[in-house]
């Protein structure tokens, strides 16, 4: 029997930029067509689809929201407990959703706090250290150079460029300057692995189980060396995804097992996917983990279905049925 699933979201034709805000500002925000693919897969398993959208409509409807389930995938829009927004406002009333709750979305999405967690369950990540300021950059930079530099808490590479990449003190104070003032967060900066880069998908909870790994590939290049993913390559030609990576079954599997440690460690739910970079002597190093993966047909979660004789509709649908099965809503 059918569910009545209530779809939260953020669309980028939601939000309109400011004239401060960088170009980047709504990179994580979903697009139109996904929504309306999301929404098509759901309903070929039987369901009924409400679209609610992001967290100020849910908030207007909160006290009348007549579902079984929302299906969230809301990204909000301001300060790093954005994504926890609207896992808080439905375990208040009570209402079941998929995916991560409140805390794990919050832990997640500060890339400093999630490498934390990292070090203390002894998952391989680049080391770091986190920069408030310009000043003293040659105190805190124990690790040399090159070292990459990232906004703290945002998704889809934004605030990545080909600048981000440093090997001086100059490029470091720029960019370190550039997340100060321009993403309003203190800046992550990391050593930079040479080498590839891969991403992991995970689906489900009692075991979650590793996807096919999907590798980077950039110009056509898989061994990427000192090329890395960046905001502006996102929705060029420039960036291709193979999968199943084309590595050894070793690294595949110590990639997967590492995977679903990071998985547990946050406590993510239903789906999620770890992203790696890989050294040339295939050392992979745990970037970071999305527990709201971006659910687009050009991405991972239409790629690795394919592989498995699958497709995404119903890889989106067995999601939804990982959550419907926590709460024992499924028949």
């Amino acid at each position: 029997m059918g569910k009545k699933v209530g779809l939260t979201y953020d669309v980028k034709t939601d939000w309109a930029l400011g004239s401060a805000d960088p170009g980047d500002t709504c990179a994580e925000f979903d697009k139109p067509k996904t929504i309306d693919n999301i929404v098509r897969a759901l309903e070929s398993g039987g369901h009924t689809v409400d679209r609610i959208g992001n967290v100020h409509n849910l908030m207007k409807r909160l006290d009348n929201l007549d579902v079984d389930i929302v299906f969230n995938i809301c990204e909000g829009r301001n300060g790093r407990n954005r994504e926890s927004q609207v896992p808080v406002l439905l375990e208040m009333k009570g209402i079941p959703f998929v995916g991560a709750d409140a805390l794990s979305l919050g832990v997640t999405l500060d890339k400093v706090v999630a490498k934390q967690l990292f070090v203390y369950d002894g998952i391989p990540t680049p080391r770091f250290f986190v920069a408030h300021h310009t000043d003293n950059l040659e105190k805190l930079n124990t690790i040399g150079f090159p070292l990459m530099v990232k906004t703290r808490h945002e998704g889809s590479s934004k605030g990545i460029s080909e600048k981000s990449r440093v090997e001086d003190y100059e490029g470091l104070k720029r960019q370190v300057q550039l997340v100060n003032e321009v993403y309003h967060q203190t800046a992550l900066v990391e050593e930079f692995i040479k080498g590839k880069e891969f991403t992991v998908p995970i689906l489900g909870n009692n075991p979650p189980e590793a996807m096919p790994i999907i590798q980077v590939s950039i110009d056509g290049n898989s061994n990427l060396g000192n090329q890395f993913y960046t905001f502006e390559r996102i929705a060029s030609d420039r960036l291709q995804y193979i999968c199943p990576a084309k590595i050894s079954p070793e690294l595949t599997k110590k990639m997967q097992e590492l995977a679903i440690r990071v998985y547990k460690i946050v406590g993510c739910r239903d789906f999620g996917r770890v992203d790696f970079r890989v050294d040339d002597k295939d050392n992979p190093y745990a970037l970071e983990i999305n527990p709201l993966p971006s659910l687009d047909e050009q991405d991972a979660f239409n790629i690795f279905p394919q592989v498995l004789g699958s497709d995404y509709a119903k890889t989106i649908n067995r999601i939804l049925n990982f959550a419907l099965e926590r709460y024992g809503l499924k028949p």
